[in-house]
């Protein structure tokens, strides 16, 4: 019983750890350019350490996972946390959500992400703006 217990206390301690380092999508803002072109300006933060762990893209993809389009970072973030990017992407006319998630270098996906509902105005972590 005592061996048990130590064990779930060693799990529980070790957790946060895994989980520490993954790249978070905090906030993402959704503007409709024209027709299928929108405007993703995403906010990700992430510890990035340096030249070999940072986060080195961000995408939009569909709930189904079909990577709609993706802004790629060429360089550490790490005196700038959070940041935000913007990047153009075609949005099918008749996807009512999409999933924004950010990648890093190490671990991958797997952080936080931000599901936008593109008929709604705003929504838990995002903003949606429509043009006529």
């Amino acid at each position: 019983m005592k061996i048990a217990g130590l064990s779930l206390l060693l799990v529980a301690l070790c957790v946060p750890a895994a989980w520490a380092g993954k790249a978070h999508v905090l906030f993402v803002e959704a503007t409709q350019e024209s027709g299928d072109v929108w405007t993703f300006s995403v906010t990700v933060k992430h510890d990035d350490k340096g030249p070999n762990h940072w986060v080195d893209w961000w995408r939009v993809r569909t709930p189904e996972g079909r990577e709609l389009g993706r802004q790629v970072l060429l360089h550490s973030h790490e005196d700038e946390q959070p940041f935000t990017r913007d990047e153009r992407i075609r949005i099918p006319p008749n996807l009512r959500s999409v999933v924004v998630e950010a990648h890093d270098k190490v671990h991958g996906l797997g952080g936080a992400t931000v599901t936008v509902d593109l008929t709604k105005p705003a929504g838990q972590g995002y903003t949606v703006t429509r043009r006529p």
